[in-house]
């Protein structure tokens, strides 16, 4: 046992330590409120604590790193088949405590406070779009219930919305006309919300350097690049580009069982917002007039959904290589084998028994 590990469950105000005592085995518990979470860390031994990577795990991460401790921050869903019993905040500070020990499960990296503002930017600009969707479907639904069709599409929509604008007031009760007006004025808010996100993360596009590297990939665009930059941060969390992408859930599934292994759809797991900036970008590649060589020889034997994941997933490898490896985007480059150690086989040659000759190595 570790006597400097602590699982610690994070909440709003009560945090629940667990830890065991090194020189006499004592399980220890404390609950902790919220302002006594620094002052009890700042006089323990440096340890590791050990957190799940929930709400304000990188946010206490940050706190107590600078405390001298090692902060390890544990997926959730590996988190959970180590709680046993009733559920309770000591329940999980023992669960995470447990699952520390384990070394196979891979350690979240703690973000800074630059990547997770970045990462809000995006977060509020999809909640604002949205917000945008749900509305123009409840002006759509609403108009149907007078006779009013609007064509698939918001574009669309809304411009046949302005061009017939004169025939709907004419058909609609004067409530309706009122409320078709109030949602117009909310879609243009809306639209200023989710223009004013896109500008900000296009500023902060050209403070990041290893952003702007990964916007000059073929398939990644201004969001992809700065989310994929907040999320990565130096790459070091993940031991390649393979790892990285399974991790995006671009990698297939398998079920197996004696003996036998079945590989199916890919996983889906992790971040589905980056996911879908991959697939998109990857879309854009694969549907393009002339695209490039490589696609052309997978289209011709592959479906075409199939092809979009795998360069999806080849694009999520290309950017942990150029984040961790600090380079540019070259079209040119192609990967080379490792070196190998070229040994010397040893060939034996016919001796004589009698001469006690030993075989040489030609």
């Amino acid at each position: 046992m570790n006597a400097t590990t602590y699982g610690m469950d994070i909440a709003k105000n009560v945090f629940q330590v667990h830890w065991v005592d090194g020189n006499t085995g004592e399980i220890c518990r404390k609950k902790l409120p919220r302002g006594k979470v620094t002052e009890f860390f700042a006089v323990r031994p440096a340890g590791r604590i050990a957190m799940e990577a929930c709400g304000g795990a990188h946010h206490w991460g940050r706190t107590l790193g600078p405390l001298g401790h090692q902060i390890e921050l544990l997926p959730t869903h590996q988190v959970r088949p180590f709680i046993s019993g009733n559920k309770d905040d000591a329940a999980d500070a023992r669960g995470i405590w447990l699952a520390a020990q384990h070394g196979d499960i891979r350690r979240v990296a703690v973000k800074s406070s630059e990547q997770q503002a970045m990462l809000s930017l995006h977060r509020m600009r999809t909640h604002w779009v949205s917000v945008r969707t749900a509305t123009v479907n409840a002006l759509r639904g609403l108009l149907y219930e007078f006779g009013v069709t609007l064509p698939r599409g918001r574009h669309s929509g809304l411009r046949q919305l302005a061009q017939q604008r004169a025939e709907i007031n004419d058909a609609v009760p004067a409530v309706m006309v009122r409320l078709v007006d109030d949602q117009l004025l909310a879609l243009a808010d809306i639209e200023r919300h989710v223009q004013a996100m896109e500008e900000e993360i296009s500023l902060m596009l050209k403070s990041q350097e290893s952003a702007r590297r990964l916007r000059d990939t073929p398939g990644i665009g201004v969001l992809g690049a700065t989310a994929l930059a907040a999320t990565l941060g130096d790459g070091t969390s993940w031991r390649n580009g393979r790892e990285f992408a399974c991790c995006l859930g671009l990698a297939p599934g398998h079920r197996g069982t004696g003996g036998k292994v079945r590989i199916g759809s890919i996983s889906k797991r992790g971040n589905a917002y980056l996911r879908t900036l991959l697939i998109n970008g990857a879309r854009a590649l694969a549907s393009r007039e002339h695209p490039a060589p490589w696609i052309v020889a997978l289209l011709g034997r592959r479906p075409f959904n199939v092809v979009v994941v795998a360069i999806a997933h080849k694009l999520a490898r290309i950017a942990w290589a150029l984040v961790a490896h600090g380079r540019a985007y070259e079209a040119s480059w192609k990967a080379t084998a490792p070196r190998q150690r070229v040994q010397a086989r040893c060939k034996p040659v016919l001796h004589d028994q009698r001469r006690g000759d030993a075989p040489q190595c030609a």
